[in-house]
């Protein structure tokens, strides 16, 4: 029935209809509210990463110089008995100035201009040639074209990171020494190269000879005791709470306890595992172990929590079929309930391993921020993490050290999206629809 207008009383479908714009238009409010917020995240978002990519690009190229160096037997093996003493200890970077020389055209009894070819090389060129040496001593004599790494200054200056138009003192490298670059860019012996040092070098004053081999090394250290202590750890403490504890004030204790360690700060965590692994049990600091430790006591909430989400998910009908055909409780749990929550123990895992590969403050607490330049042969030796390598970089001034930064944020995140989509294929690769 309509209703009508009736004089000297409101209109009721005036009155119902701005109501209904009302609501309609807070709908479009809310919508909108949210398309926003969306947009403000992606937007930050995409500036985190659009500032990452445009300063950490150039880490993955570093400006090398290709050197044919004499390896002078008066200098590297006088005695001619070729010691491995004289060719450790022999002058690899004076043939390294020599050979610059040479290629530049400058008199090497100018000892000014020398110093100053000198300055355009890293200083671990000894090491290069050294080890060129010492695997093939045949070479002593010869005359070898050998890939060094131009001095920081130098690379910073080939990425334009240094602007040519500055005075000499403000830009750290003399007219001089820019003209010999000019020459050596022209004459194809100075060029920028995939750098595989990011990748293998550990802890350097140096940015150039920088990298993060030692923080992979004890990364993969960590996570290898981390999966290996929290996922079974993890996995029986959900299977007995879910399947087996009884209801009580006990367990009902024990459950919320859980629920809360996973929301307390990891900085936390790293104060327990100072005070337990290092303090009371003696293990040595800025080792890999205790690293993984403290990250599997934080990690282990995670892991039980998903896993008793998975748990849950299982119909009661598996179970009650089960039973029905005279299985053990037991026997349901491992034959049927169990493989059926693997899908969701996974994801809760690998979602928790890649929390903890991303975490920086527990691991500052136990003195992982150490300067360790060879790598760790066991989880006991002196290590750091990437994230903890990134941290110490992003402190350091050097102008080298910014790119190195955001280069090895940027492959800390790559292995962080990997773990992320690792876990979303296995969900959709082995989930059930009940």
């Amino acid at each position: 029935m309509a209703i009508t207008a009736n004089p000297g009383r409101p209109d009721r479908t005036a009155i119902i209809k701005k109501g209904i714009s009302r609501r309609y238009a807070a709908e479009r409010r809310f919508r909108l509210f949210g398309i926003a917020a969306i947009g403000f995240a992606l937007a930050f978002l995409l500036f985190l990463f659009g500032s990452i990519v445009s300063n950490g690009y150039t880490a993955f190229v570093q400006t090398s110089l290709q050197l044919n160096v004499n390896l002078d037997k008066d200098v590297i093996d006088p005695t001619g008995t070729q010691r491995a003493q004289d060719i450790r200890n022999a002058d690899y970077t004076l043939l390294a100035r020599r050979a610059l020389a040479a290629q530049l055209g400058v008199d090497t009894s100018n000892r000014p201009a020398m110093r100053e070819i000198g300055g355009l090389m890293s200083r671990d060129v000894d090491i290069t040639i050294r080890r060129l040496v010492q695997a093939d001593p045949s070479l002593i004599g010869t005359t070898v074209p050998v890939w060094v790494l131009a001095h920081g200054q130098v690379d910073s200056l080939m990425k334009g990171q240094i602007d040519r138009t500055l005075t000499a003192s403000q830009r750290r490298i003399s007219d001089q020494q820019l003209g010999w670059l000019d020459k050596a860019e022209a004459e194809g012996f100075l060029s920028k190269r995939f750098n595989t040092g990011l990748f293998t070098y550990g802890a350097s004053s140096s940015p150039e000879t920088s990298g993060i081999g030692v923080a992979i090394i004890g990364s993969l250290f960590m996570m290898m005791i981390v999966v290996t202590l929290s996922v079974p750890l993890g996995v029986a403490a959900a299977v007995y709470l879910e399947e087996f504890a009884p209801k009580n004030l006990f367990t009902d204790t024990i459950e919320v306890n859980i629920n809360n360690l996973a929301a307390v700060p990891s900085i936390v965590f790293g104060l327990l595992g100072l005070a337990i692994f290092i303090n009371m049990a003696g293990l040595p600091r800025s080792a890999s172990v205790v690293g993984g430790l403290v990250l599997t006591l934080m990690t282990l909430p995670t892991i039980i929590i998903a896993t008793r989400a998975a748990l849950k998910a299982v119909p009661p009908s598996i179970r009650e079929a089960a039973y029905g055909v005279g299985a053990s409780k037991i026997q349901t749990i491992t034959h049927h309930v169990l493989p059926l929550a693997v899908p969701g123990i996974l994801t809760g895992t690998i979602v928790g391993l890649a929390q903890a590969l991303g975490e920086t403050a527990p691991l500052l607490m136990i003195g992982m921020v150490a300067f360790v330049v060879e790598y760790p042969t066991t989880p006991l030796d002196p290590a750091t993490a990437l994230p903890v390598q990134i941290f110490m970089w992003a402190t350091s001034a050097e102008r080298g050290f910014v790119e190195r930064t955001s280069g090895a944020a940027l492959i800390l995140v790559f292995v962080l999206v990997c773990m992320n989509l690792l876990a979303v294929i296995l969900r959709r690769r082995f989930e059930r629809r009940w």
